[in-house]
């Protein structure tokens, strides 16, 4: 073996009989967790993620370097989320002004929700449909409703704001979706106006408008389709969506939050008077389409 490698044999003896240090045992503890990890969570944490689950989990201080070279010599990686270019394009009925206009943050829960629409696709050959619409506070994320449907109608739009309120009886949020043909019903309208929300609108063929929902379904979809997986029925799809919306809610760290899940953001700012703010870090690619498209649009106008 030495020969056909071309390794010398004292070296090889020497390796082998040699004492490991106290790096290279703590090393290989790590080792374990992020395969422990890796395995529980289907390869749906990066570095990063796996990084603050441990430190968490385990009282440890690593550092996202270390974690990711690792898992490099493990040739573990997380799953690739693809690049999305589309947007809805929406009818001029209706419509609502984009009072929230890009503000995503918010000082306190049922402030601002956001919501969409989603298509998955199961059966032996992906020839079935199942919609979901879901309500996502903008405060902590956490999905104040959802409602998962064969058809993309008014019903399912209607059964998601009825779970919501049901949930949230006093939440009179600013509401924002797109323009799709449900939220410009004069039925939910109607809705929204009982329940004291005032209506917000993306404009059109603009998808960032909407950009922490557009992001959420994006990643549920990637993580529940990771590696090609897909269902045979509907049932099936189901149980792996509520699974899925359970684990985002209750055991998935934001490191946004203080590496806190959604609903441990939520119940300490229920409990308290003043909730924590949690700004939004400046994302340098949001500033970038803002530079170059703003600004362009700026000067066409002018």
């Amino acid at each position: 073996m030495c020969r056909i490698l071309g390794v010398k044999r004292a070296n090889y003896y020497k390796w082998l009989h040699h004492k490991k240090s106290i790096t290279d045992i703590e090393n290989e503890e790590i080792a374990e967790l992020i395969k422990t990890y890796h395995k529980k969570y289907g390869g749906l944490l990066g570095y990063r993620m796996i990084a603050d689950r441990i430190n968490r989990d385990h009282n440890k201080n690593y550092s996202d370097k270390r974690i990711y070279k690792i898992m490099r010599i493990l040739g573990i990686q997380s799953i690739i989320r693809p690049k999305r270019r589309s947007c809805t394009v929406r009818k001029n009925n209706n419509t609502a002004k984009n009072n929230l206009n890009r503000n995503f943050n918010a000082s306190r829960p049922n402030e601002k929700w956001v919501t969409d629409v989603t298509e998955f696709k199961y059966g032996p050959h992906n020839e079935y449909k199942l919609y979901l619409s879901a309500f996502l506070d903008l405060y902590d994320r956490t999905v104040v409703g959802y409602e998962a449907g064969e058809h993309n109608n008014n019903i399912l739009v209607f059964n998601t704001f009825d779970n919501a309120v049901k949930d949230n009886p006093d939440a009179h949020p600013l509401f924002h979706s797109d323009g799709g043909f449900q939220y410009t019903s004069p039925v939910f309208i109607n809705m929204l106006k009982e329940q004291g929300m005032i209506r917000s609108m993306s404009r059109v063929h603009c998808c960032i408008d909407n950009g922490p929902m557009e992001g959420f379904l994006g990643i549920m979809k990637c993580e529940m389709y990771y590696y090609g997986k897909h269902y045979n029925t509907k049932e099936e799809l189901i149980k792996a969506i509520d699974d899925w919306i359970y684990y985002y809610m209750y055991e998935k760290y934001q490191r946004r939050f203080g590496v806190k899940t959604p609903y441990e953001v939520r119940r300490e700012a229920l409990a308290n008077e003043t909730p924590k703010q949690y700004p939004i870090p400046e994302n340098k690619r949001i500033t970038k389409y803002k530079l170059e498209h703003c600004t362009s649009s700026s000067s066409l106008t002018a």
